[in-house]
């Protein structure tokens, strides 16, 4: 089965997969599942192991509705990061920094109805919100999780986090062969993706 096949076929199965290639932010790798199963499991999983931000990528229309916009959404000063302002969600968690509250946070986003009155800011989960164009428009983690996840029939939004070694630099692709052989995780890149 080809990269991009395994993926689809694992984040089908509720699976953690690695996406590597992405052209903004110079070889960093993520974790990435579809936020329909981001469960507390899954998330504990990734702040385990990946050690960095866990965020939620959404599309721009789902961010409408949920009335979040861009931290910085002007030309001045811009890291070229599209993250919107973090959220929690209204009710059903405490602290909200916890595996199972961060889970519910994402729940409460992705839900078929949701809106801006399910979720209270700021938060302790990261939306990041995804060109209108996907992957082929910005071939970052964040669209390719979404692209990917619309592949497998598992929603509009992908749960991620970007993978670091150890020592605390970002992980490199032979930074994460134990990794991908302990956990038996599937791994794909970004111009993959965009050639298939």
């Amino acid at each position: 089965m080809n990269s991009v096949a395994a993926a689809v076929e694992a984040l089908r199965e509720g699976q953690v997969i690695i996406i590597t290639g992405d052209r903004f932010r110079r070889g960093d790798m993520d974790f990435a599942v579809s936020a329909l199963h981001a469960s507390a499991e899954v998330i504990n999983f990734m702040a385990t192991h990946g050690r960095s931000l866990v965020c939620l990528a959404m599309t721009e229309n789902r961010a409408i509705r949920l009335g979040i916009g861009l931290m910085n959404p002007g030309s001045e000063r811009q890291s070229g990061r599209p993250l919107g302002r973090s959220i929690e969600a209204r009710t059903g968690v405490t602290t909200g920094i916890s595996a199972a509250d961060r889970a519910a946070t994402v729940r409460a986003a992705i839900a078929p109805n949701a809106s801006a009155d399910d979720i209270v800011s700021p938060g302790h989960v990261f939306p990041l919100i995804t060109a209108r164009g996907g992957v082929s428009e910005r071939p970052a983690a964040a669209e390719a999780a979404i692209e990917l996840c619309h592949r497998a029939g598992v929603g509009d939004a992908a749960v991620i986090c970007s993978i670091m070694r150890d020592d605390g630099e970002m992980a490199r692709i032979e930074d994460i062969e134990s990794l991908v052989d302990r956990f038996g995780l599937a791994v794909v890149d970004i111009d993959d993706i965009l050639s298939s």
